[in-house]
């Protein structure tokens, strides 16, 4: 699968924080119903052999919907699941070494954070930036928020779909109408909710009303 715009407009990215009631894989389905257009599983605590089972699952889960499942940071995992790709930031393994890690056919994508990071990446073989902080976010308190001229710059200066990520809920997403960006990456707002596939359905619309669909 290559990476298209149109799946970066509403991209999940996952937290655990919020399970309880029910498992992330019954939370990842929920948001797929509501019209989520990526997942992204991050996993910061699992062991590897449980990552990688709860890999295989979802992203069996998000073929059934025939929605791109990207794999956060851990490359080895994203292969053996058969991922459709992979992201790293700027403080993971380096783009171009996971190019080559993955081959041509995975998609790859990297944060960014300045226009020369944006175009280092997509020189390194980068699908897809990833843009933010665009607001301040409790998921990542050392991210620093990234000012409005700078997403539109990094827009700009590169030819690959971009998403932006930070904060984002349903009260500011309409603020990055007109940037350039293609879509927006949610965690608390999707999972966090109390009711994940109404939530993404507001949130899809949203996101359409922001990109001009």
């Amino acid at each position: 699968m290559k990476c298209d715009k149109r799946h970066m407009l509403l991209y999940a990215v996952t937290d655990r924080a919020w399970t309880g009631k029910q498992t992330l894989y019954q939370q990842v389905e929920a948001a797929l119903k509501g019209g989520v257009t990526c997942v992204q599983l991050r996993e910061k605590a699992l062991d590897e052999a449980a990552f990688l089972q709860e890999a295989r699952d979802i992203c069996a889960l998000c073929r059934r919907y025939g929605v791109p499942f990207i794999v956060n940071d851990n490359v080895d995992v994203a292969v053996a699941c058969g991922a459709d790709g992979v992201h790293v930031g700027q403080e993971d393994m380096e783009a171009g070494e996971v190019r080559r890690r993955v081959g041509e056919d995975m998609i790859l994508g990297v944060s960014v954070h300045m226009v020369e990071e944006a175009r280092q990446a997509v020189r390194n073989g980068a699908d897809y930036l990833g843009l933010g902080a665009v607001f301040p976010t409790g998921t990542k308190t050392d991210a620093d928020v990234m000012p409005g001229d700078m997403i539109r710059a990094i827009c700009g200066a590169v030819d690959v779909p971009t998403v932006a990520i930070g904060g984002l809920n349903r009260s500011n997403i309409l603020q990055l109408s007109g940037s350039g960006v293609d879509g927006a990456a949610l965690v608390s707002a999707i999972f966090g909710a109390e009711d994940i596939e109404g939530a993404c359905r507001e949130l899809r619309a949203l996101a359409e009303e922001m990109v001009g669909l």
